[in-house]
């Protein structure tokens, strides 16, 4: 197989930037099976073929059952809402397709539990969309950490803040539904930092967690006069232990203000530290207590050389990079998975891992105990 036929199951943020991944992986990577923009899917008519033909999309529908059942669709690429990821990804997976899913994999350890069994019983690839692995920095900082640079591995910071709930006003959409999100900061941000936590630094045996929702009624979008409760949590803040002897916190909130897209991480070890800022996604911080004491501190790498991770493909040095690149690369990895015929990662293992600690938070937050993941 030279062509993959994708489908595409949603068109909103994530699906934007699916679709531009998939524009951008053959004339900038030229991947060893090319990916065909076949059918995007949505609930309305009218938006999902306007989409379609923005983004490059051959056909548009509103049936993901009857897409997904095709035999002209090889690869089904999940961006909707937490609570349809399940019964999305089983059907891909007992028609025998390729399966590529947005973050969190699910909204509960069990939802996750069984897409993990239904890839693995039909014998399919499958992906989980944890883009922010693939920022080249990233990638140099898991190179660096994997190579003994930092020493032993003592402490991990991961945050991410940002402010588009902070005003009272903002409309309760599905984020904001525990039934349709599963969480709200947690699963939508902190999932991010736990599995930029067991990327870089190994995975996590324990967890203390604290949540809560500062503003408890939002007015609904189509009548804002009437008001709806919010059942997910505004922010979530969590002690983390590693099976390594690490330690870490993991902080995400939706209402710092000033804080865009504050997505960073430090990590301490004993010989040396990184720390990285999504908001300065080109750059990583790195201290060696290997070099001179005169000269010691923390240096600014700027990571766009071609013989960085990925950049080869991209600019000359110093023309940096973006959030977009991040899910191109990912696009690119799981090519030549479904062309040499191996698991990618991160995956359903992935997520379901990930899972469980987000739900040993909710639980350590509810009981205010340590809980073992």
């Amino acid at each position: 197989m030279t062509e993959v036929n994708v489908a595409l199951i949603g068109y909103a943020i994530m699906g934007r930037a699916h679709s531009n991944a998939y524009r951008q992986v053959v004339p900038f990577f030229a991947p060893r099976v090319r990916p065909r923009m076949k059918v995007l899917c949505g609930r309305s008519r009218g938006g999902v073929e306007e989409a379609a033909r923005r983004l490059g999309w051959d056909e548009a529908s509103t049936n993901w059952e009857a897409v997904v059942a095709r035999p002209d669709v090889h690869l089904v690429d999940i961006v909707t809402p937490g609570d349809s990821h399940a019964k999305i990804a089983i059907a891909a997976a007992r028609a025998g397709k390729v399966v590529f899913c947005e973050k969190p994999l699910a909204n509960s350890v069990p939802e996750a539990e069984r897409m993990l069994a239904a890839v693995n019983k039909a014998g399919v690839l499958h992906m989980l969309c944890h883009n922010y692995r693939r920022a080249p920095a990233v990638m140099l900082a898991k190179q660096l950490i994997a190579g003994g640079e930092l020493g032993e591995l003592r402490h991990y910071r991961g945050t991410y803040l940002q402010e588009w709930l902070t005003d009272p006003a903002r409309p309760r959409t599905w984020r904001l539904d525990k039934s349709r999100a599963g969480s709200g900061a947690l699963g939508d941000l902190g999932s991010h930092s736990v599995d930029l936590a067991r990327f870089l630094v190994g995975e996590i045996s324990e967890v203390a967690g604290h949540m809560t929702t500062f503003v408890r009624r939002r007015p609904l979008p189509d009548a804002p006069r009437r008001t709806a409760p919010v059942t997910v949590d505004d922010a979530a803040t969590a002690l983390v232990r590693f099976e390594n002897g690490a330690m870490g916190t993991i902080e995400a909130t939706r209402m710092a203000p000033g804080r865009k897209n504050h997505n960073r991480f430090e990590i301490n070890g004993s010989r040396g530290s990184v720390a990285f800022d999504l908001e300065r996604m080109n750059e990583l911080e790195l201290y060696l207590e290997s070099d001179r004491r005169a000269v010691r501190g923390f240096r600014r790498i700027l990571v766009t050389d071609t013989n960085h991770p990925f950049l080869k493909a991209w600019w000359p040095p110093g023309h940096i990079l973006g959030y977009e690149h991040t899910f191109t690369h990912t696009v690119f990895d799981l090519m030549e998975a479904i062309a040499s015929g191996t698991l990618p990662e991160p995956n359903f293992i992935d997520g379901v891992r990930n899972q469980r600690v987000l739900s040993a938070i909710e639980k350590a937050a509810r009981t205010k105990r340590w809980v073992a993941v």
